[in-house]
């Protein structure tokens, strides 16, 4: 099996599912997958993708891990580990279908604390099934040779990062290898996202809330507020508990002009997932400064693509003015000298019950080729955040 134990996730789908049963239980989903490489695929593959789809039915929580989970998530009460024990993934929920140009769609759709557990595990096992349908072997060696220099990078210069690429790593093989190392040579390896290899190396599981929780308060309470709300109700959650705010759904321009006071002192700090991140530092410190925080007692956390050497850069670049950290995904657990996937699912549409119309969900990056949603739904977020005249 390509995914090892439901723990084999984010942390942040386990606090995002935990959020929508505390405020939103009644809140339904659909998830969508997007290949931004537009790959052709064929039906030897789909069959060998949905055989492992069939798979997930047997992924459960188990009474050890419930236990760890319980002792290193003080965040998450146990009731909410209890009821992950008893939930199944149902491969019936994922709709999976080849078009006319062979380009792969896939969606699911369910109560929201449900279908968010969905996302990682579906891309992590289409990212291990495509290497292997293409025969891509990793030459194991110059896999830790290429590890080595990176590790020797951030123990010399004192850089600490993180690993986030579960989603898009070459397999799971891949990813243990990579932890096993960091575990062993990393002076200043933090954690990693994915729970089950943070629970098999002693390593503490990372992460907060993703873009689809932005995405959803836009639908549902609209883009004016989207940002505001969401981590307001995130605190009503967790109380100050995962203080790292996610700041591009909507442009990071949009959260900065309302990122308030309150706000700017209860969370420890913000994620940088697009643009031009240098122009982000220099912003953020100014908004900061505006509000009257120091914002050397705060810190970015950067996740938009990263290799060590970009990332040695912002850590320059920061030094002296704001605290700084880094998520290093596919350049992590999927660098083997073969070509990544670039895929992602994303929330699409959304209602707060079922009796509530479907609304659909955008994200505007600060990344042209990240935006998701139609055309028509972009231009009026645009248009009704002044972005667009």
């Amino acid at each position: 099996m390509v995914i090892k134990s439901i723990l084999d996730t984010d942390l942040y789908k386990f606090t995002t599912s935990y959020a929508y049963i505390k405020l939103f239980p009644y809140a339904q989903g659909t998830f969508i997958f997007k290949d931004r490489d537009e790959t052709e695929y064929n039906e030897d593959f789909m069959n060998e993708f949905q055989a492992e789809i069939r798979r997930l039915k047997e992924v459960r929580l188990h009474d050890d891990e419930l236990e760890y989970m319980n002792a290193h998530c003080r965040f998450l009460p146990r009731i909410y580990w209890e009821w992950l024990a008893a939930f199944r993934f149902d491969p019936e929920k994922i709709r999976l279908s080849l078009d006319e140009a062979h380009h792969l769609h896939i969606d699911i759709t369910d109560y929201l604390y449900k279908v968010t557990l969905y996302e990682v595990p579906l891309l992590a096992i289409l990212s291990e099934i495509k290497n292997k349908y293409d025969r891509h072997v990793p030459d194991k060696a110059e896999v830790y040779k290429r590890l080595k220099t990176k590790v020797d990078l951030s123990n010399e210069n004192q850089m600490t990062f993180s690993d986030f690429g579960t989603r898009r790593r070459f397999s799971f093989d891949v990813q243990e290898m990579v932890i096993q190392y960091l575990k062993e040579h990393s002076q200043y390896c933090t954690g990693t996202s994915n729970c089950y290899l943070a629970m098999k190396y002693d390593m503490r599981p990372m992460g907060t809330h993703p873009h689809e929780w932005f995405m959803f308060h836009g639908a549902q309470f609209g883009y004016k507020h989207a940002n505001y709300m969401a981590l307001e109700n995130w605190v009503n959650v967790y109380d100050g508990d995962l203080g790292t705010a996610l700041a591009d759904t909507y442009t990071s321009d949009s959260f900065l002009s309302n990122f308030s006071k309150k706000q700017a002192k209860l969370f420890d700090g913000v994620r940088c997932d697009s643009g031009n991140e240098l122009e982000f530092i220099d912003r953020l410190i100014e908004r900061y400064k505006e509000l009257g925080i120091d914002p050397t007692t705060k810190t970015i956390i950067f996740s938009n693509a990263l290799d060590f050497e970009k990332s040695l850069h912002l850590f320059n670049y920061c030094q002296g003015k704001i605290r700084c950290s880094f998520g290093i995904g596919t350049n992590l657990t999927n660098d083997t000298g073969f070509k990544p996937s670039n895929i992602v699912m994303k929330l699409a549409q959304c209602r707060m019950n079922s009796h509530q119309d479907w609304r659909e969900c955008i994200k505007l990056s600060d990344d042209m080729g990240k935006h998701m949603g139609s055309s028509a739904e972009l231009e009026a977020c645009l248009y009704e955040l002044k972005l667009k005249g």
